[in-house]
């Protein structure tokens, strides 16, 4: 069993992510957690891959390269009109 202490860099990661995803999956504070996401889908692809070879077809980084730009466009976009952030805006405005 491999060790899962939020204090190690996996750990830390496994945080994010389950954290981040929650909140993009219910549209709340979209922005933000799209925006840490694809930081760490960066330092993933670049700690994990790159030290193959920097194109990510010769070294199986595909999937991190695109969860980075898909979490930056989210980051741009927000979370579109089911969100909870724009529920939440329509309701204090």
């Amino acid at each position: 069993m491999n060790n899962a202490s939020p204090l190690t860099a996996g750990g830390a990661a496994g945080l994010f992510e389950l954290v981040g995803g929650v909140l993009v999956v219910l549209g709340l504070y979209t922005r933000l957690a799209a925006f840490i996401l694809s930081g760490t889908m960066a330092v993933a692809y670049f700690y994990a891959h790159a030290p193959r070879s920097f194109y990510p077809i010769l070294n199986q980084g595909e999937l991190p390269v695109l969860y980075c730009f898909v979490f930056l466009y989210l980051a741009a976009a927000g979370g579109g009109p089911w969100s909870l952030d724009r529920k939440l805006r329509r309701e204090a405005v």
